[in-house]
């Protein structure tokens, strides 16, 4: 097990990881404030549950080792998630539009699955969270502190139910604010292109930023 001191510096790194904007905490805003407090909650299901039994499982099998042996195994899932940040914020865009157009927000709902699914597939993808998991996380890594195969699922899973805490608070902010804009149709509108476009920023930039090695 992981000594008190390791468990501190760890906890301490991943409060910064938290409480640090990116791709996963732009969909749960996104999800909160256009679909509503269930849409974001079930979002964060998928991408601390769902995606975080595969992302645990597959740094305790030994896919750290398997990164650092292949570089360019990352890079790939980087323009993977850049790719999916762009498809989600040009749809967000778009049917801001056609609500526009029509002097309503009338936005199309989602269902449970797909909110737990894009949660999923968005953290799977997400650079930020998986350079941490795969790259950082093993550092504190002890092997004379007991088997590292149970250090790493320790480590892993306090990462991923960190999420629960700091999400599902944006999760219920989200949905809060947005209960607040759907009074006015035509805000919501201008919040969904907003947070298109920031998505789409998040996008290009995992796109043109070179190597995820060297990004926090």
């Amino acid at each position: 097990m992981p000594t008190i001191s390791t468990l501190l510096t760890f906890l301490a790194a991943l409060l910064v990881l938290e409480i640090t904007p990116g791709p996963d905490m732009m969909l749960v805003i996104a999800r909160g404030i256009g679909q509503g407090r269930r849409i974001a909650f079930l979002t964060v299901v998928g991408m601390v549950f769902l995606a975080g039994l595969i992302q645990v499982g597959l740094l305790v099998l030994g896919v750290t080792s398997l990164l650092q042996a292949y570089p360019s195994g990352l890079v790939v899932l980087q323009w993977a998630g850049a790719l999916y940040m762009l498809y989600l914020g040009a749809r967000m865009i778009r049917a801001s539009f056609g609500a526009h157009e029509t002097k309503r927000l009338s936005v199309k709902r989602i269902s449970d699955w797909s909110a737990v699914r894009q949660g999923a597939v968005n953290s799977l993808t997400n650079p930020k969270s998986l350079l941490f998991m795969f790259a950082f996380l093993p550092q504190f890594v002890d092997p004379h502190a007991g088997p590292v195969w149970v250090q790493l699922l320790v480590l892993g899973s306090i990462q991923k139910l960190a999420g629960v805490a700091s999400l599902g608070s944006v999760a219920m902010a989200s949905g809060t604010v947005g209960q607040w804009l759907h009074r006015w149709p035509n805000l919501l509108a201008w919040q969904e292109r907003f947070t298109g476009f920031i998505m789409i920023g998040l996008g290009l930039r995992l796109l043109i930023s070179g190597n995820p090695v060297h990004r926090s």
